[in-house]
């Protein structure tokens, strides 16, 4: 007998350290290979830098961090989500960027990654890396480096120069 072919793609080997977070009610995880340290909201600057302020609206604070200065999005404007209570800053590693989240819950392992499927069709292409089982729910990864692409960061360090 022939064995059956399979009808969708197997999910992508993944096997990773993941930090589930929460957002405005909902559940999300990022690579805790992505985060550098999770924080408190103490020493954040809000952030007002002329035109920079209105054209990058998730952008609500700086950190200033063993001589680096971090920018601090707003997970909850970030994804378009309701606005919540941010608790938390996730420090992410290899860049100049925190995120504001509401909780932190676990870092726990995923063993599968699942990719975004075809409902998943604007900018949120590009926020998450795919989707895993977590307790028995669905929750997006998010792709670390989409909370500030290059250009933004470019605008930013740019007009931290100007000011200095």
């Amino acid at each position: 007998m022939k064995p059956l072919k399979q009808l969708r793609p197997q999910p992508q080997a993944a096997r990773e350290d993941v930090i589930v977070f929460a957002v405005g009610g909902y559940k999300l995880a990022i690579a805790a290979g992505a985060v550098k340290e999770i924080r408190g909201m103490d020493d954040l600057h809000a952030f007002t830098l002329g035109g920079i302020s209105a054209r990058i609206a998730k952008l609500k604070y700086t950190l200033e961090r063993n001589g680096t200065t971090y920018f601090v999005v707003d997970a909850a404007q970030h994804f378009q989500l309701p606005a919540s209570k941010a608790s938390r800053v996730l420090v992410l590693r290899n860049t100049p960027t925190g995120v504001l989240v509401d909780s932190t819950d676990r870092i726990m392992e995923i063993s599968a990654l699942h990719g975004l499927p075809p409902a998943f069709t604007h900018e949120e292409r590009g926020w998450y890396r795919g989707l895993a089982v977590v307790n028995g729910l669905v929750v997006p990864v998010v792709n670390h480096n989409a909370f500030l692409n290059r250009s933004e960061l470019e605008v930013l360090r740019a007009g931290l120069e100007r000011v200095r």
